[in-house]
């Protein structure tokens, strides 16, 4: 059956013919893009034709880089991304135990505080936390998911004592008599938050499906799972075999472990099979700037004189998962916030790039969150082929954060998506969510404007045009997925997957655009969403 919408308002996203009236869809793919008459030529009596009413259409936004499956665990969590005080917090933990009706030594696990946000602009200890329980342990995680903090019943359940050493590339916080004060960092966050229970597999089956609506409520089709262990594995391959699956998701191996989830991700090794693909591996080289623990090259203008942040792992290191991925053609996803990460990894692939043999190679590397990338570093990823993903919407959430930690000249260049266009890359955009909700309207804003919380303007020469924006969550989204023959932009022979907005982006003033709201969100012809 044949599907029509007419009317409308339709950016394709091709250079060459950027504006359309109408597009006629079959089987799931783009049948023809063009005037309302051309369109219409296509119909015939089992056509179904949607007035668009002048709305505006455009090909779905696709997501560079979030965690579906962390997302999904954020719906059964505290949020506290609006926790303004630590006795706010202390109140939601409270009212969250009485609600659950939870047990002595059942777990409270809470995401998103922020300490930036906080009236103490510091992290809650254990002994605040204290003030919600005694009974139960508690978790809560920093809003960039890269530290965190437990009150004393956790710290005994976890093992954590003033004995206790601090892992590489992580720090367990302690006071000044060596007892540790609840606060977690980096690897010491992320190893012992693995062993706090997640919910069942059938309760995951059941979030995640409520997470993949919230993504297809922002215009969104393709998803990312940005780090897949052995349980997100299983998870991700469970709503695939039960063809729960809405979204095409695409997930990333954690390399220091992938050599477990091999088995079960080879069916769909950089092949989709019931809406999943494993795209290839993942691996994490420093931290987050407003936590001040990404490595930098020049050290933060806040805190301990000379603190640059630290690495996660050492230069021999890197090189061998760039080695792995380079002789296995396997895509590299790298999270550097830092320059001096940025710096590691450059020349480590460059490195192992060079002792192959020559000819074409399309690897496709992306540096994830890529903040403090300088240009000079951006100009030697071009040739690389290595792709700059930006979490541009960190000007709008921790700008101000950023002229504090990092000083006015570095602030002003943070996701520097001005000169990565200015160099003719290819540049993507993401939320890292849930760190953020999964919007690109705001993400599309914030790169446009460039303005902070506190309304200043944070780079004018690294703002670009709604368009250029547009094309980083649409075309070059699909290219970074080695899906550009199949996604993010209208042409003949292209899936259907489409999002409808209330207004253009490209010609609303540049501080309404994320005022848009999206209508309707469509999946291969399939209308998934619609605004109520």
């Amino acid at each position: 059956m044949k599907q029509i919408y007419y009317h409308g308002n339709l950016i394709t996203m091709e250079e060459g013919q950027p504006k359309a009236e109408a597009i006629a869809i079959e089987d799931g793919r783009i049948l023809a893009v063009g005037s309302e008459q051309e369109v219409m030529a296509y119909k015939d009596e089992h056509t179904t034709c949607h007035d668009l009413q002048g709305k505006t259409l455009l090909p779905a936004f696709i997501d560079a880089h979030s965690h579906l499956t962390a997302v999904a665990v954020s719906m059964s969590l505290v949020d506290l991304s609006e926790a303004q005080s630590h006795q706010e917090i202390i109140e939601q933990l409270r009212t969250f135990q009485a609600e659950r009706h939870l047990a002595p030594g059942e777990w409270v696990t809470a995401f998103g505080y922020d300490p930036n946000k906080l009236k103490e602009k510091t992290a809650p200890t254990r002994e605040v936390l204290d003030q919600a329980s005694l009974e139960n342990p508690i978790l809560l995680s920093h809003a960039s998911g890269h530290m965190g903090v437990v009150n004393t019943k956790g710290l005994e359940v976890l093992g954590i004592t003033a004995q206790t050493p601090d892992p590489d590339g992580g720090i367990i916080g302690r006071d000044s008599q060596g007892q540790p004060t609840g606060y977690l960092e980096e690897n010491a966050f992320i190893q012992q938050g693995a062993k706090v229970p997640r919910p069942d597999l059938a309760d995951m089956l059941k979030l995640i499906d409520e997470a993949q609506n919230l993504y297809l409520s922002y215009g969104i089709t393709t998803v990312q799972d940005g780090m897949v262990g052995q349980r997100e594995l299983a998870q991700l391959t469970a709503m695939a075999q039960a063809e729960r699956l809405k979204v095409d998701t695409v997930g990333y191996l954690n390399m220091r472990d992938a050599g477990e989830c091999r088995p079960a991700a080879a069916r769909y090794w950089k092949s989709y099979k019931n809406r999943l693909k494993i795209g290839g591996y993942k691996i994490f080289l420093d931290g987050s700037p407003q936590g001040k623990t990404a490595w930098l090259t020049q050290p933060y203008t806040s805190g301990p004189e000379g603190f640059c942040g630290y690495p996660i792992y050492k230069d021999e290191e890197v090189k061998s998962f760039a080695r792995q991925a380079l002789a296995e053609n396997a895509q590299l996803l790298t999270h550097c916030n830092g320059d001096a990460a940025a710096e590691q990894l450059i020349s480590a692939f460059a490195e192992e790039r060079a002792k192959l043999s020559a000819g074409h190679r399309d690897d496709r590397p992306v540096m994830i969150h890529a903040q403090t990338v300088r240009p000079d570093q951006l100009e030697r990823m071009a040739p690389l082929g290595m792709i700059p993903s930006f979490f541009i919407a960190h000007i709008y959430y921790w700008g101000d954060v950023h002229l504090t930690n990092l000083g006015r000249n570095r602030a002003q260049r943070i996701s520097p998506a001005g000169s990565a266009e200015k160099l003719d890359m290819v540049y993507t955009f993401h939320q890292d969510s849930p760190v953020l909700p999964p919007n690109m309207l705001d993400t599309i804003s914030c790169a446009v404007n460039r303005r902070t919380r506190a309304g200043e303007l944070l780079g004018a020469e690294e703002q670009i045009t709604p368009w250029e924006a547009l094309k980083a969550v649409t075309i070059n989204e699909a290219y970074q997925y080695f899906e550009e023959a199949d996604k993010g932009s209208l042409k003949p022979g292209k899936l259907a997957d489409l999002v409808i907005l209330d207004a253009d982006p490209l010609s609303v003033a540049a501080d309404k655009i994320a005022q848009i709201k999206v209508l309707a969100t469509v999946k291969e012809g399939q209308i998934v969403y619609q605004a109520q």
